[in-house]
């Protein structure tokens, strides 16, 4: 059977090099010339964007229009504020798929099977289809299957591009859901301060870097902090650590001073408030 399978394959093989010759060239080195012509014409299309964003651009963004022409924009905009509360990052549009999956498998139990299980599923299949579909038909109505795959593969991508590209709401809005459930938890719901301070914590991406209660992901050797506040700190403590990690041996940790002195000392309250759940 298998010898008979390999011969059916050699066959084929044998008329389709028959056919090239009588009807087109061959893949090598024709078509494989004019990918590399236009690869190299691409590549060079960005390397000569890119000098002339560069040449016609200064280090100040202010100088746009007076000195520096700028036809491309600005070598450099406002410098990244650590402290900011109201930025919500945003993936380029070709990840605005992947993006929205996020939303739909929610940390921490099925955020894996999102964005890596259904990814690595669905490029493994891609990279075994053309071992498995030996057939020669090409006419569409003739492979149901595949065009009902391509077509369902191409109408999910484009619903959760489109999802991905309008959704409204941040991971921070979804982190600071949870504050309630944390101020209960935690037994400091009577207390206001804390909650302002928990607020500032769930929508300052603190929970990027650390984990609260279950909720965030430990990057960096971040610490969970949801007991944080048996240290003995303090509210000034905090207050100050947060708005400066290297005063105190942390240069792993941005400043946080952008905050402001109200913010932070909410911010203190919280953390000396996180003793552990009750």
């Amino acid at each position: 059977m298998a010898s008979r399978q390999l011969e059916e394959r050699r066959r084929q093989f044998q008329q389709y090099k028959t056919d090239v010759k009588s009807r087109g060239k061959p893949f090598y080195p024709y078509a494989m010339f004019h990918d590399t012509v236009m690869s190299l014409v691409v590549v060079a299309v960005i390397i000569g964007l890119a000098c002339v964003w560069y040449f016609t651009s200064g280090p100040n963004p202010q100088s746009c229009g007076s000195g520096d022409s700028c036809l491309l924009g600005p070598r450099y905009s406002e410098p990244a504020d650590p402290g900011t509360t109201n930025f919500v990052p945003r993936p380029d549009w070709y990840f605005y798929f992947l993006f929205y999956l996020l939303r739909i498998f929610k940390w921490p139990n099925t955020v894996i099977l999102g964005t890596v299980g259904i990814p690595t599923i669905l490029l493994i299949i891609l990279i075994v289809l053309p071992f498995t579909d030996l057939r020669r038909e090409r006419r569409l109505l003739r492979r149901p299957v595949a065009l009902v795959a391509a077509v369902l593969v191409v109408l999910s991508m484009g619903v959760l591009t489109y999802k991905g590209a309008t959704a409204k709401e941040s991971l921070a809005s979804e982190v600071v859901q949870a504050v309630p459930s944390w101020a209960a938890q935690q037994g400091f719901k009577d207390d206001k301060e804390a909650v302002a301070g928990a607020t500032v914590f769930a929508s300052s991406g603190c929970t990027a870097c650390h984990t609260y209660l279950g909720t965030g992901s430990s990057n960096l050797g971040a610490p969970d902090l949801s007991s944080i506040g048996k240290g003995g700190r303090g509210i000034e403590g905090f207050a100050n650590y947060v708005k400066d990690p290297s005063q105190f041996g942390n240069n792993v940790m941005p400043k946080f001073g952008a905050l402001g002195d109200e913010k932070l000392h909410q911010l203190g309250a919280f953390l000396n408030a996180s003793k552990g759940p009750k």
